[in-house]
């Protein structure tokens, strides 16, 4: 490397980049300058890397093999020691009494967090998906509320004030005012963080926020009894109109793909872990066929009887499936894969021809 700059830089640049070069090599040696050892575990100690004269001390934590280094802001020597004395006597009164030692801010606690849900992640303790989703929200909405704040200034008030704080300066994707599943849900993320922090000892116990912040009633946005019925009505037309065999085929995938989810509760993850083996086709007491789905997701199995309409919404689509054996997929693509995103672009393309979208 230093052959390559010599031949390429002038022989002054080099000499400067090989000073930098040795300086830095030398620089864990020469970091520690007029180094004092008070006593067993606390030493004083100026920094060889800076301009300024000024002291430091370091103390070293009981029982553990950690250090915490502190600026002691001034240059003589006798008012070093003392400070220095005075910060290892603060320092052993915080491990009694429980109070936080190191300071740190929410966001590097909240990163902290973030990486062992990842590593959790890449060992399948939890989804993929989870880490990414803690990510997001800590970066979009608590680096913005309390990222640069002291982990141990976060008390309960800015618990409770955090959904009036984020209605105020956010709103939702398809209303005014952000949902409160939404908020319950960044708040969960919320909470998690500050746990963590507690088992890391950054807090106290009693900094653990207590109790969720009462929000004001928001019920989901729902179809009526007319709307649903508008929305078959125009699905059957909307089908009709498809203009290739392979957007005929999704339209009418997602058309029957809809009454399904209505009529059984199922949930978007139990939709992409169903498979044909998980379908079964009964007759009730009055000889009717009524579906019994077995779904699974986040981890847990049930069964769902479904009326004998979402039979015959299955039927069809097992008809013109390009997968249909036992171990397939319910809900799949064109060709036969899984469906990644459950016909988000057709179900959303029918809503809006039906004027329903908001």
């Amino acid at each position: 490397m230093l052959l390559h700059i010599a031949y390429t830089d002038t022989a002054n640049q080099w000499l400067t980049r090989k000073a930098q070069f040795l300086h830095r090599a030398m620089a864990p040696m020469t970091f520690l300058a007029h180094k004092e050892e008070l006593k067993p575990g606390l030493v004083i100690f100026r920094r060889g890397d800076v301009q300024h004269r000024n002291w430091y001390c370091r103390v070293k934590l009981p029982k553990t093999d950690r250090y915490k280094t502190i600026s002691l802001k001034t240059e003589d020597v006798s008012t070093a020691r003392d400070r220095a004395y005075d910060h290892d006597a603060d320092l052993r009164f915080r491990i009694k009494h429980d109070v936080p030692i190191f300071n740190r801010s929410f966001s590097q606690i909240a990163k902290e967090y973030v990486d062992l849900q990842k590593r959790r992640g890449a060992t399948g303790q939890v989804s993929d998906a989870r880490w990414r989703k803690c990510g997001s929200v800590i970066r979009a909405r608590f680096d913005p509320y309390v990222g640069s704040t002291q982990i141990h200034l976060i008390g309960q008030d800015r618990w409770d004030d955090y959904p009036t704080w984020r209605r105020e300066t956010s709103k939702g994707c398809l209303r005014a005012q952000v949902s409160d599943a939404t908020i319950r849900f960044e708040m969960s993320i919320f909470r998690a963080v500050m746990s963590f922090a507690l088992k890391k000892r950054y807090i106290r116990a009693d900094q653990l926020f207590q109790g969720r912040p009462t929000l004001a009633t928001m019920r989901r946005d729902a179809f009526s009894p007319e709307e649903y019925r508008k929305l078959h009505t125009v699905g059957r037309s909307w089908v009709k109109a498809a203009n290739r065999p392979s957007s005929d085929w999704y339209r009418t995938v997602a058309y029957n793909f809809v009454p399904i989810m209505c009529n059984t509760g199922m949930r978007p993850s139990e939709a992409k872990n169903l498979r044909w083996r998980d379908v079964t086709i009964r007759g009730d007491r009055e000889a009717r066929d009524v579906a019994v789905l077995r779904v699974s997701g986040k981890g847990k199995t049930r069964e769902l009887v479904a009326p004998a309409s979402v039979a015959d919404y299955i039927q069809r689509i097992r008809a013109i499936a390009k997968a249909s054996g036992p171990d397939d997929r319910v809900f799949t693509n064109h060709t036969g894969e899984p469906a990644i995103t459950l016909y988000k672009n057709m179900i959303e393309d029918l809503l809006t021809e039906a004027s329903l979208r908001v």
